[in-house]
């Protein structure tokens, strides 16, 4: 298994599908802590402000990356000029090794077009992504199931973050996750009900149909079959499919790349998403393209009822580089 996927799907389907209100006390926090947002910098940027915070995880300094930041989320906070209510977006970076994008900073550039057409973004870093975070390189340990938890917990502080400011709008919110944060959000469309929209770029979201694929046999085989299936019996709650299932009434967009392994499963992933659902496969890497780009700023204007920008704007977006695979050995 690729090390930029921070949790691997269970093998043991076994269990009952739970309930949505079930699946959301795997990821229970206490929503009374104190957010404690505290703001350490500001760059503008084509008269957009950016905000650089940090907010606190519920789980503090029990959280699994806590690292040198002792519990926050580090983040950037860009905001539209004028009072609002504006609608809102949590953008969630992939995980990819070699990327210098794989951060906040992914998309950044998209907020500051989305800013200036009215789109209020929340950019937090990935729980891998915080300063300090002690990584456990073994191939399989708890600290990958805590990692995704807590990840999805601090993606649930962000909109507590949002819908607290009285400049947005509660009923238009939306998410876009990329890769591991594109599974973040087959979570997230599950268990919580405050999102209207969800992108999902590329992310593995469905175990039943990742266990056909020859990668995931060969992880098995590495591991020891017996290991591996007693570790994620244990864990069987941690498939996506079961969680994105249940995103109704929010819509989910699914963009995957034509030259990239997942997509393979790409017609088997949309069978397991919730209606209202759209997928769209495009001529790119993993990292997608511009294409992409402009059909995801598409989907969210119609989604959370804003003007698109200007298309000039929106072709100006960079697209993400792609490194090589870690283990293609190119």
């Amino acid at each position: 298994m690729r090390r930029y996927f921070p949790v691997l799907l269970l093998l043991s389907s076994s269990i009952a599908q739970e309930s949505r209100d079930q699946l959301g006390r795997h990821w229970d926090y206490d929503a009374s802590t104190p957010l404690n947002v505290r703001q350490s910098g500001v760059q503008e940027r084509q008269g957009i402000a950016i905000l650089d915070i940090t907010y606190r995880s519920p789980l503090g300094d029990r959280a699994a990356g806590v690292g040198t930041n002792g519990g926050n989320v580090t983040a950037y906070l860009v905001l539209p000029s004028g009072k609002g209510p504006f609608p809102a977006v949590i953008f969630g970076h992939w995980c990819m090794p070699g990327s210098d994008k794989n951060n906040r900073t992914e998309f950044l550039d998209e907020a500051v077009v989305l800013a200036q057409a009215g789109v209020l973004s929340l950019l937090p870093n990935h729980v891998t992504a915080q300063s300090g975070f002690p990584e456990d390189e073994t191939l399989l340990n708890d600290q990958q199931i805590a990692v995704e938890v807590q990840q999805v917990i601090n993606l649930r502080r962000g909109a507590d973050l949002l819908v607290a400011r009285k400049d947005v709008d509660p009923k238009r919110l939306a998410y876009v996750g990329h890769s591991c944060d594109g599974t973040s959000g087959a979570y997230l469309s599950g268990i919580d009900q405050r999102f209207k929209a969800f992108v999902i770029m590329a992310g593995q979201i469905s175990y039943e149909v990742d266990r056909k694929m020859k990668w995931f046999q060969k992880h098995r085989q590495a591991i020891g079959p017996e290991r591996f299936d007693a570790f994620w019996a244990k864990y069987a709650w941690m498939n996506p499919g079961m969680y994105v299932s249940h995103a109704a009434p929010a819509s989910v967009f699914l963009q995957y790349a034509a030259q990239d392994e997942a997509t393979l499963n790409a017609m088997e992933y949309l069978k397991v998403v919730s209606a209202p659902k759209r997928l769209k496969i495009y001529q790119a890497p993993h990292s997608l393209n511009a294409a992409a780009t402009r059909d995801r700023i598409a989907f969210l204007a119609r989604e959370l009822y804003f003007k698109q920008p200007a298309h000039k704007a929106v072709n100006a977006i960079p697209v993400l580089f792609q490194p090589p695979w870690p283990d293609s050995g190119q």
